[in-house]
């Protein structure tokens, strides 16, 4: 099917569909006189292994060439193939990149563009993959590099970090936002944009400003508050920690988010501070007027305060694509005794079925159900429910 996206700052719409042969950036391969496709990664990460992996599944003979801080995550890259090529520092071993991906935390951003700029082909395209990109794009317009940017941000990701957790699944339809410079040719971002669809994503073309406005409202915020209600949840607890130990599923998944890398969420508050300062003062506003609905027991207002946010949540037509990931996952009724998870595990595996994550349901919240039980996409999660029913299971889904 075709999916249409806009270029905004270039007024051209761009027909997509799955490219027979990826493009790279105009004259590369004659400059190169090469057929393989190469990608530099500078930090090898959750995102940037993701996207190494995703890469390497989708063109099998790209050459993929890596940095990182983390020898360990360069070595394990180098064992599971998915890198060709290492390097100790940033250095001329970039400069036969067809692209270039900017994958180490945002404060580094700018001293790895000063190192790479001297190394840099005028025909390779550098792109990032931060979830902020105002300070990105300046710094590409003070070292004159407008002509071969194009920012890049998946909107995926997990509270775990690190090469060792990543995935090509992490990018199954998810948004990656592109935010090309204003010099940049439509060439230039087609080519790009067929390469990360070809990853599994969906590319959606934004103003660098409008991107960072969007992600304070739908990424950056959430995470803000979850932290700050888990704070709010610590602080209020009894010495016996009753609230921890009860904390149900819904205070479970709203919290998520909670356990990702505080220094990767310190930078993104330091970087896209006025946006979230913003936002997060409407959102106290709206948080005053609850309080003032509960003072004066404003039953309709209270009312429509829950029915608006729940119309508006359930019009989200397909959560797997949009800011809230779609979660493939049920929850079955399991023995109390040794080998019971063995068991499923073991079933599922017989049945080439990977499980993304496993977990006990201590407070049975379906009052029957104790093992929750997690999948990368739907197909995975309807064969899973078939097996199980099939083996006798009684499973427990929900939206």
């Amino acid at each position: 099917m075709t999916k249409m996206v806009y270029l905004f700052q270039y007024n051209v719409k761009i027909s997509s569909t799955l490219p027979d042969a990826l493009v790279r950036p105009a004259g590369h391969r004659k400059a190169q006189n090469m057929d393989t496709l190469t990608c530099g990664f500078i930090g090898l990460g959750l995102i940037g292994g993701s996207i190494a992996k995703a890469l390497r599944a989708a063109v099998p003979d790209v050459h993929i060439i890596a940095c990182d801080t983390n020898a360990s995550s360069l070595a394990l890259a180098k064992e599971e193939h998915i890198v060709n090529e290492t390097a100790a520092a940033i250095d001329v071993t970039f400069s036969r990149c067809d692209y270039i991906f900017l994958c180490a935390p945002v404060s580094c951003n700018n001293e790895n563009l000063a190192k790479l700029n001297q190394f840099l082909s005028p025909r390779t395209i550098v792109t990032d993959v931060g979830s902020v990109k105002t300070g990105i794009h300046r710094q590409i317009e003070a070292l004159g590099l407008q002509r071969q940017f194009i920012g890049g941000h998946p909107m995926t990701g997990s509270e775990r970090f690190g090469y060792a957790n990543s995935n090509a699944a992490l990018l199954e339809n998810a948004y990656y936002i592109l935010t090309p410079s204003e010099e940049t040719t439509s060439e230039q971002v087609d080519a790009y944009r067929r390469l990360v669809e070809s990853l599994g994503t969906i590319p959606l073309i934004l103003h660098y400003e409008e991107h960072d406005y969007v992600t304070a409202a739908i990424s950056h915020l959430p995470h803000v508050i979850a932290a700050s209600l888990v704070n709010l949840v610590k602080n209020a607890d009894s010495r016996e920690g009753i609230m921890k130990m009860v904390a149900a599923g819904g205070f479970k998944d709203i919290t998520r988010i909670a356990s990702s890398s505080p220094d990767m969420w310190q930078q993104i508050c330091l970087t896209n501070t006025e946006n979230i300062s913003k936002l997060l003062k409407d959102y106290i506003k709206s948080l005053n007027d609850v309080v003032f609905c509960l003072d004066y027991r404003a039953e309709n207002a209270l009312y429509d305060f829950f029915e608006t946010a729940r119309n508006y949540r359930e019009s989200f037509q397909d959560v797997s694509s949009g800011p809230l990931k779609a979660e493939y996952v049920f929850t079955v009724d399991i023995a109390d005794k040794p080998g019971a998870i063995a068991a499923i595990a073991s079933l599922l595996a017989a049945h080439d079925v990977s499980i993304k994550n496993i977990g006990i349901n201590h407070n049975r919240e379906f009052a029957e159900g104790a093992l929750r039980i997690e999948f990368y996409d739907r197909t995975a999660l309807e064969s899973a429910i078939e097996i199980m029913t099939e083996g006798g299971y009684r499973l427990h889904t929900k939206k």
